[in-house]
């Protein structure tokens, strides 16, 4: 029985080293470890011997079929990796083959305006400033000079949440982002140079008005400052936001009840390939005329009281436009809605990369 062991030991695992592939691997196992294999018969008479005869043939019969295991294992692995180094060696991978296009999304020109207007401003020593969108009745009107009679606080003109039971003054949706000035004013010591730009809101909706859209105010407080301060900011900020040098600007004046006095703001432009563009003196031509951009004025000397400062020693200007509206004059949309719609083919048309990144020595608009 031994020597028919050892010899049976040496051809499987010879014939095991000797094997050509995985199928042979295959075969031989079959052969030795099969149900009908040589070394499982083998396991299969240790049933019908004696104790002493299983006691010294056992552990030799046991001891090949771990052999014979090791082997197969070790051979295969062997062969699999032969294979995959053939493999390896054979094909190649030509990574400068251009890869499938991935869908990459864009910057909403409402973004890419207010980064446009933050960097303008930075430049000229103006500090950004943000605030609550749900505002109390007191800073969004009473501390702005605009009294309870004053048609702004309609109901078709503002969004105004239920009343609270404990009889405390009412909350809403502010209008407007001057509350953000009045908040600055009340925080800190003057001189203040701050934008407010944000979300705010108004019943109001056709081809350009939204109930939702985005404004974008200024306000300085200083010592001495004159409405020349006034329309020298705004000219050299219409200059840098169009980019152009023949930025011509008219102010009219008007009311607003928290300015004294207050003047809307018309640029010049001409009519160009039956487009309007912004840009031109339309007293020098008859292709030409004024479109109002802004709403301006001298802050009022009640809203400076308001906020806990002396109108005798401080004196400052403000200035508010809608957002939305300069990106269309700037990009050439002529529907407002169009910017909520979330309709990918126009925001395919007019989105920004994200590496458009507005700077004042690359071009604002670049």
């Amino acid at each position: 029985m031994t020597t028919d062991l050892d010899q049976l030991r040496t051809d499987l695992l010879g014939s095991i080293d000797a094997a050509a592939g995985l199928d042979a691997v295959e075969a031989i196992r079959v052969h030795a470890l099969g149900k009908q294999g040589a070394v499982t018969g083998l396991l299969k008479t240790l049933g019908g011997m004696s104790p002493e005869e299983r006691q010294d043939v056992g552990p030799r019969i046991h001891g090949l079929r771990e052999a014979v295991t090791e082997a197969l294992v070790a051979r295969k692995s062997a062969l699999e990796k032969a294979a995959l180094d053939a493999r390896l060696a054979s094909e190649t991978l030509d990574m400068t083959l251009p890869v499938d296009g991935v869908p990459a999304g864009s910057v909403h020109p409402v973004s890419q305006v207010m980064d446009e207007l933050a960097e303008i401003f930075a430049d000229l020593g103006f500090a950004v400033a943000t605030g609550p969108e749900i505002e109390d009745d007191w800073h969004n009107f009473t501390a702005l000079n605009i009294p309870e009679t004053h048609p702004a606080r309609a109901m078709h003109d503002t969004f105004y949440f239920p009343p609270e039971a404990d009889g405390t003054q009412k909350m809403l949706l502010r209008t407007h982002t001057s509350p953000v000035q009045i908040r600055t004013m009340m925080q800190g010591k003057p001189p203040i140079r701050i934008i407010a730009p944000g979300r705010v809101y108004r019943s109001d909706s056709d081809a350009t008005h939204t109930p939702m859209f985005h404004q974008i105010e200024g306000l300085v407080i200083d010592k001495g400052i004159t409405l020349g301060h006034l329309k020298w900011t705004l000219e050299t900020f219409l200059k840098a936001f169009f980019e152009r040098d023949d930025i011509v600007l008219r102010l009219r004046p008007s009311y607003f009840p928290f300015t004294e006095p207050g003047a809307e703001v018309d640029v010049g432009f001409t009519w160009q390939n039956g487009k309007r563009v912004i840009g031109g003196d339309p007293r020098k031509s008859d292709n030409g005329g004024w479109m109002e951009v802004l709403g301006s004025g001298m802050v009022h000397r009640k809203v400076i009281e308001s906020c806990g400062l002396d109108p005798n020693e401080w004196q400052g200007f403000a200035f508010g436009t809608g957002v939305d509206r300069l990106a269309m004059l700037k990009y050439g949309m002529d529907d407002l809605r169009a910017f909520f719609d979330g309709d990918l083919r126009w925001l395919k048309h007019y989105g920004f990369s994200a590496l458009d990144v507005p700077t004042l020595s690359g071009g604002v608009g670049a």
